[in-house]
């Protein structure tokens, strides 16, 4: 008999029952002279107990802004102290907290503001070579909803706090009492490619059990020390980051307000950081920094690498150059909370370098066949579709929208191709949308570029589909090289493959670039980079 591609993620452990203001306070309750928070930019620190004290302050002096259960507060801004503070106090309030992209633009802000009906703005007054002062003021008057603008580090920002530290506590405990953990209270915006982004709404209990559960799996206890220089306003942050330290009453480190390689290695050996997150990208910096291999790494055990596909050779190099034993993959989706499957810390490596592990603890996965919607054989291809608690409440006023992805079964459709082995492992062969098919054969990107990366010269990969008259599509490779590596050519990387790879599947075009367009996420947008390659081909 056919073993279908379906597996379901059986636990001893229950699913918590409880809002993040509650299980955040419990957390603090039990030990509230262990360290919570640590900002190794400006070198302030959190006890657990100072932390629930500020974000208590935080939280009253919101509701004494008119901040009711409900509304949305926008929070614009890296990744900073203040921006854990606001994520547990509009959680105790019932405020839908909504994560503002950083790299964002005028455009793409007042969207989000306007979309989500935003009324209290939170935002840093700048970053990088954006002046988020000068572009809030540009889209205020077109933003009806936006009722408060509050700059972190200015006096508008110290007097909320203030505010709140005279305010009546019973007030918040009343606030907090009135709240189900089934209430939504986040909104994430969704780096779509094409077209306005959707906004995932997600409940207390979608990511508060997300982040426990994937705590579980790196087996958090209170002694970890978490490296977080992955975004908080994607759930990667956020979720699988805060809210897997304050659920098991870890400590978050924040390396820096944006990823810099040397910055992160640095606060891992400073905090004796046990565990250290990131997607395959800023693995890749990381590893390539001169300071590596003398850098004091030895406390590390585990960490998450996700946001997309781990090349074999990358987790290779984390596990025996960065001693990260226990890490971890984990797959998802923002819109499941994110995490869907993970491997495990006892996983061989063989295992934690091939496949996205398996289904996450209370959570259902299948692989169906998208045109017919049935599930299929294992080690078959197909979309993989994920059912359970993770799963949000849908994007943000557009139920059309969200029918597209959610069927009447409450399945979400990840539109990722994968297939299931027989022990329920999945690997991750690409997605949907992705997949490129020349003169008739479907080519799955992945592939080529795990092979890509066994050039000695070649750092990093990214394959595409471009127009072509006779096949269809063919194959273009964008290549990042090794500092130092010799020039390298389409017919180069031809020879390389030759042999190798079916001939199919050898890439026809082949362009060195210093970088990839990327969403702030670490996802490459390869939308963008067809644009570019047709360009550069001549092919427009």
């Amino acid at each position: 008999m056919t073993t279908a591609s379906y597996a379901s993620g059986v636990s001893d452990v229950p699913l918590l029952g409880e809002t993040i203001g509650d299980n955040f306070d419990r957390a603090a309750s039990t030990d509230p002279e262990r360290e919570a928070l640590v900002e190794v930019a400006t070198g302030r620190r959190w006890t657990y107990g100072q932390l629930r004290a500020d974000v208590d302050a935080l939280a009253l002096g919101l509701l004494a802004a008119g901040v009711a259960k409900g509304d949305r507060v926008g929070i614009w801004a890296p990744n900073r102290a203040e921006w854990t503070l606001t994520q547990y106090a509009t959680a105790k309030i019932g405020a839908i907290l909504v994560t503002i992209n950083p790299a964002y633009r005028t455009h793409e802000l007042e969207y989000v503001l306007n979309q989500a009906g935003i009324s209290v703005l939170i935002s840093a007054p700048a970053f990088k070579s954006s002046d988020y002062r000068s572009m809030i003021a540009e889209v205020t008057g077109r933003c009806g909803r936006l009722c408060e603008v509050v700059i972190l580090g200015d006096p508008a920002w110290d007097r909320l706090l203030e505010t709140g530290r005279e305010g009546d506590p019973a007030l918040l405990s009343r606030a907090q009492a009135a709240l189900s953990p089934d209430d939504p209270i986040n909104i994430q915006y969704t780096s779509g490619t094409t077209g306005f982004p959707k906004g995932a709404t997600l409940s207390h209990h979608n990511i508060l059990n997300n982040g426990f559960f994937v705590g579980e799996l790196c087996r958090y206890t209170v002694e970890d020390r978490v490296c977080l220089p992955v975004p908080f306003y994607h759930c990667f942050g956020m979720v699988m980051g805060n809210l897997a330290c304050t659920s098991h009453g870890c400590t978050m480190v924040i390396p820096a307000e944006g990823f810099d390689p040397k910055a992160t290695l640095e606060a891992v050996a400073a905090e004796r950081c046990t565990s250290l997150y990131g997607v395959p990208t800023m693995f890749i910096a990381e590893l390539a920094e001169p300071e590596l291999d003398s850098s004091d790494l030895s406390s590390l055990r585990t960490g998450i690498m996700a946001g997309s596909p781990c090349p074999v050779e990358v987790m290779k190099q984390v596990v025996s150059r960065m001693g990260m034993e226990e890490v971890t993959i984990c797959y998802g989706m923002t819109e499941t909370s994110p995490v869907s499957l993970q491997t495990r810390v006892e996983d061989s490596l063989e295992l934690r370098v091939s496949t996205v592990g398996r289904v996450h603890p209370h959570l259902e996965v299948k692989i169906v066949d998208p045109a017919t919607g049935r599930t299929v054989p294992r080690g078959t291809p197909g979309e993989l579709c994920t059912r359970g608690y993770s799963v949000m409440l849908g994007y943000w006023e557009e139920p059309d929208k969200t029918a597209e992805v959610i069927d009447a079964a409450r399945w979400m459709h990840t539109g990722d191709v994968g297939v299931m082995d027989s022990e329920g492992y999945v690997t991750i062969t690409g997605r949907i949308k992705d997949m490129v098919i020349r003169g008739g054969e479907n080519i799955y990107p992945r592939e080529i570029e795990e092979f890509l990366y066994t050039h000695p010269d070649i750092l990093d990969a990214q394959v595409i589909g471009v127009p072509d008259e006779r096949y269809g599509e063919e194959l273009c490779a964008w290549v990042r090289l090794r500092p130092g590596a010799a020039a390298l050519t389409a017919e180069s990387v031809r020879e390389f493959a030759t042999g190798k790879l079916a001939h199919y599947k050898i890439p026809r075009y082949v362009l060195v670039v210093d970088e990839f367009p990327m969403t702030v996420t670490g996802k490459v947008r390869k939308v963008e980079m067809r644009e570019t390659s047709l360009s550069l081909l001549g092919l427009d």
